[in-house]
């Protein structure tokens, strides 16, 4: 079975898209919509409405880890568009933003208060054939997207390297998955490699790689991950090593408009010798397989 989305869970891939409307209308909060267009380069370009703030600014803040202060932020004049007067800001591909999810709020005037932002009309139709491209290294994605309390954040990430899972199929004997290296090129020693989550133990696959040295696949047989005399539930992580020297580039998928893919694309399991195995995609959305 191949690419199945859970039912119900996105827009169509390739539509533009409005986060649901805010349980409370009337605050000023629910009033603070910005519309935002991304293009193939990944410069997004913002559109608020008007505001009588004489300098607003956007301000897109890296969001910290539970506990941790706020360290990194980045700021955006708005100006008014020559076509409608209404604010925009652009932000340009480079310099790269740091791997996490960034939240957006609007700065109306100097020393004012900072205003959480939501969604407007979310155009990411340039992302949705993006795994089609190759990209050069690093490689660097930006997807606007709704939080789950329906702010705007961008989900980005930053990678020296990265290979980008095409197609996961699952039958009733094994699991194949084919994917794709940006940034670097695959030898003839490249290997694939399911590390079990917080231990030391490895299974390598063979992998069968394309003749322009960037596509791969391989395929995961259920009595090399379920040999190990674990009981409990097993997580294996997917990498792929360029060469037997290189060091480990994580499989997932990031080069689309999905920006939280966990329960989006969900795959069957395969059940053999009273074990199920199922590939799934992580909170990050790293490509591992689930043992149980």
């Amino acid at each position: 079975m191949q690419e199945t989305p859970s039912e119900g869970a996105v827009p169509p891939q390739g539509a533009t898209s409005r986060a649901p409307e805010s349980p409370a209308p009337d605050t000023p909060e629910a009033q603070l919509r910005a519309d935002c267009a991304i293009d193939t380069d990944g410069r997004i370009t913002f559109r608020l409405p008007p505001t009588p703030a004489a300098h607003p600014r956007l301000l897109l803040r890296l969001r910290p880890k539970k506990g941790r202060p706020e360290t990194t932020r980045h700021v955006l004049d708005l100006e008014p568009d020559r076509a409608d007067g209404r604010p925009h800001a652009v932000l340009e591909p480079h310099p790269a933003l740091d791997e996490g999810r960034w939240d957006v709020y609007l700065l109306p005037e100097p020393g004012a208060e900072r205003r959480r932002l939501r969604p407007g009309l979310r155009d990411l139709r340039a992302l949705v054939d993006g795994h089609l491209r190759d990209r050069p290294s690093p490689v660097a994605v930006r997807i606007p997207y709704a939080t789950k309390d329906g702010f705007l954040a961008l989900r980005v990430w930053r990678r020296t390297t990265h290979a980008e899972t095409r197609t996961i199929d699952v039958t009733d004997r094994a699991v194949t998955v084919t994917a794709r290296l940006h940034g670097a090129d695959l030898h003839e020693d490249a290997t694939v490699r399911l590390r079990l989550r917080g231990t030391d133990t490895v299974r390598t696959l063979r992998t069968r790689i394309d003749g322009d040295g960037r596509g791969f696949s391989f395929t995961a047989d259920p009595g090399e991950l379920t040999d190990d005399g674990g009981g409990a539930a097993r997580i294996w992580d997917v990498f792929v090593r360029p060469t037997s020297e290189a060091a480990p580039i994580r499989v997932g998928r990031l080069l689309d408009d999905v920006a939280d893919r966990k329960h989006v694309h969900v795959y069957p399991a395969l059940e053999t010798d009273g074990s199920s195995l199922r590939p799934y995609y992580t909170v990050d959305n790293d490509l591992a397989i689930e043992v149980t």
